[in-house]
């Protein structure tokens, strides 16, 4: 195999292996592991299965956007319970949606800079352990409390309660509200459905091919990539949760509104699901390959990280595999598969007419000719977060590790995998198959 595929213009960066574990839907209460819970355990049995000991890992990086009070740098409290040593630093990054693919090209810069042989990067969520939080008035009540001297003091301040003091401050819906054009995530999937033309039978059509696909990749064995966990509570976790076998047109068609009632076409049904997971990876250079007699499932071929208005956050992945695409000179035909990560079904779609729309390829992209359609049976073709779920800083990851099975599993070279990212970016990276293959000098 010819030396080739240099990461960011230094040393080629190597996927040896990944592990996710299964994605917990969200149900109103907290689940039963916090985000290092879920990071650490894809770890152990990732590192459980290779060659080498935790120990030997350079570094470590992980993508989250929620910790919890007891999780900061949670990279390093994830090192540390997987015995990497003292000596092994770790560090979290947080790029919303982006986290677990932020972390990956994190890690493959370091390896193809030198600075370090052999990473674990990956992304985690608990969505549902996202803190609920007090209001500023009992904050600032609470402030005033603390202050007080003497017991009269103390009394007088709390003679202020009132009923609105315990209204609570929801940090989940607060983060899926973009601060600078005041929506939240599906009112912009909303606009884009509106931008496209995109119906409500076609946003619910695609959710439940969503499901399909992935009903035929668990029944088929074909989740490679997903190892089962245990609860606190001796429960045996194996399968994603989202997935809704009876899901049909009719009971789509029924779910009323999510985000604009009446009127609005985006519902809970096309949407991607609230959900709990954590992914990871083992990227490694060609010595430590070689060093660790590692199989190779793949190499990072470019990475490409973009920003556009926040309200067209959706339109994400358009802007970040378009310059991919021609830095590596390469048209839609060229590569084998896609995944774009499912935050909408109305974004997905939205995605997919834009990149072969000549007016939004020429003004957006200053591009004289757009891009050749994506064909649909190569894109998300195991399902995407509709049915599999969106845990915000690991589904990055996910997309990533599962697009190099699913360019293994079908004998196939070249892989797409984007995503768009609240607040107006999208990112995307570019991935060969090289399962089983040495890696190059």
């Amino acid at each position: 195999m010819r030396t080739e595929g240099a990461y960011a213009g230094g040393r080629p960066v190597y996927v040896a292996d990944g592990s996710r574990t299964p994605f917990l839907k969200v149900r109103g209460q907290p689940g039963p592991f916090r985000a290092s819970d879920l990071a650490t355990a894809a770890g152990k049995t990732l590192l459980a299965r290779q060659p080498f000991g935790p120990g030997e890992l350079d570094e470590v990086v992980f993508g989250c956007i929620i910790p919890g009070p007891d999780e900061a740098n949670l990279a390093r409290l994830v090192a540390l319970r997987l015995g990497c040593g003292k000596g092994t630093p770790a560090w979290t990054v947080q790029r919303n949606c982006g986290s677990g693919m932020q972390a990956i090209d994190s890690a493959a810069q370091a390896i193809a800079q030198g600075r370090a042989d052999l990473v674990l990067a990956g992304g985690t969520e608990a969505m549902s352990q996202a803190p609920v939080l007090l209001n500023d008035a009992m904050v600032k009540l609470l402030a005033d409390l603390n202050r007080g001297r003497g017991a009269w003091a103390k009394a007088k301040v709390l003679a202020r309660l009132r009923p609105g003091h315990f209204k609570p401050v929801l940090s989940l819906a607060r983060g899926l509200t973009d601060p600078i054009c005041g929506l939240n995530m599906g009112q912009t999937a909303e606009g884009l459905a509106s931008q496209f033309g995109i119906t409500r039978e076609g946003m619910d059509a695609f959710a439940l091919e969503s499901h399909r696909r992935l009903a035929r990749a668990q029944d088929g064995g074909r989740l490679e990539e997903l190892d089962p966990m245990i609860g606190p509570d001796g429960t045996l976790y194996d399968q994603d949760e989202g997935l809704r076998r009876d899901a049909s047109p009719e009971g789509l068609a029924r779910l009323k509104p999510a985000f604009e009632p009446p009127h609005g076409r985006v519902t809970a049904g096309n949407s991607a699901q609230v959900t709990d997971g954590a992914a990871c990876l083992i990227l490694a250079s060609a010595a430590a390959a070689r060093r660790h007699g590692l199989k190779i499932l793949g190499r990072l071929e470019d990475c490409q990280w973009a920003g556009l208005e926040p309200a067209q956050m959706g339109l994400g992945p358009v802007h970040a595999m378009a310059p991919i695409m021609e830095r590596q000179r390469l048209g839609t035909e060229d590569v084998d598969y896609w995944e774009i990560n499912e935050a909408f079904a109305a974004q997905v779609l939205a995605c997919t007419e834009a990149w072969r729309s000549p007016a939004y390829c020429l003004k957006e992209l200053h591009r004289e000719a757009p891009f050749q359609p994506i064909d649909p049976e190569r894109l998300n073709v195991d399902g995407g977060a509709v049915a599999v779920g969106h845990p915000v800083g690991c589904s990055g990851a996910r997309v990533v590790l599962h697009l190099l099975h699913v360019l293994r599993r079908n004998g196939a070279r070249l892989g797409m995998a984007s995503l768009c990212i609240g607040g107006g970016q999208g990112g995307a990276m570019l991935v060969r198959s090289l399962e089983g293959e040495a890696a190059d000098a």
